[in-house]
C-alpha cells in the first residue's frame, strides 16, 4: 500500500495526535532501516504507520485486534505477524527481521522525539547520541519509556544500543524532510 493511502488508513481509526505521530516516528525509523538493510521500504513503512492501528478502538486487545483487521484488509502474513510480535503481552515470537526492527524502534522513536523536543532548537540537527545516551539513563525523563525493553530490543536486533540511538536519529531526521513536504512533523 503507498504511503499516502496507508496514512489516509492510519487517520480513519487514530484521531489522537500525539499516537498519529508515534506512528509517523515509528514509520520513519522503518523506512531507515528497510533501506539500511535493503528490504522493502513501502512494505516496512506499512508496518510502522499501521502496528497501532487498534490502539484507541481496542486498547484491551493491542495489537491483537489490529492485526486481525490488517489481515482482512489483506496485509501479507508476516506484516501481520511483525505487528502482532511487537506487543510483548501477545507471548508472539519475533521470528524475522521485520518483526524485530518494529519491536527495537517502537519504543525508541518516541524516546528520541522526546529528546528533540526538550532541546532549545527543537530539531534533530543538533541531537547527539551522547545526549540521547544521558536522557536514557536519566529514568525520569520519559518515564514511560520502558528502558529494559528498549536495551533487549536492541539486543534481539542484534545491534549495539549506541548504535541504535544514532540510527534512530538520522532516520527520523531524513524522514522530518519527507514528512514538511506534507505539510506534518515529527516535532511541531
Amino acid at each position: 500500500m503507498e504511503w499516502n493511502d496507508a496514512f489516509a488508513l492510519l487517520q480513519q481509526y487514530v484521531q489522537s495526535e500525539s499516537l498519529i505521530k508515534h506512528a509517523l516516528a515509528v514509520d520513519a525509523a522503518m523506512v531507515g532501516y528497510a533501506r539500511k538493510w535493503n528490504e522493502d521500504e513501502e512494505r516496512w513503512s506499512n508496518a510502522g504507520l499501521l502496528h497501532d492501528l487498534d490502539y484507541e478502538m481496542a486498547p484491551d486487545q493491542h495489537p491483537v485486534k489490529g492485526s486481525e483487521m490488517l489481515r482482512n484488509m489483506g496485509f501479507d502474513e508476516e506484516l501481520v505477524h511483525a505487528v502482532l510480535a511487537h506487543g510483548d503481552a501477545t507471548g508472539t515470537p519475533r521470528e524475522t527481521l521485520l518483526d524485530r526492527t518494529l519491536y527495537a524502534v517502537d519504543e525508541m522513536a518516541g524516546f528520541v522525539v522526546a529528546c528533540v523536543l526538550v532541546r532549545p532548537s527543537k530539531n534533530f540537527d543538533d541531537l547527539t547520541v551522547k545526549s540521547v545516551k544521558k536522557k536514557f539513563k536519566d529514568k525520569a525523563f520519559a518515564k514511560a519509556v520502558d528502558r529494559n525493553q528498549a536495551q533487549r530490543a536492541a539486543e534481539e536486533l542484534g545491534v549495539e544500543l549506541e548504535d541504535h540511538f544514532r540510527d534512530m536519529i538520522q532516520f527520523l531526521k531524513e524522514r522530518e524532510t519527507f514528512l514538511q513536504e506534507k505539510g506534518l512533523s515529527l516535532i511541531e
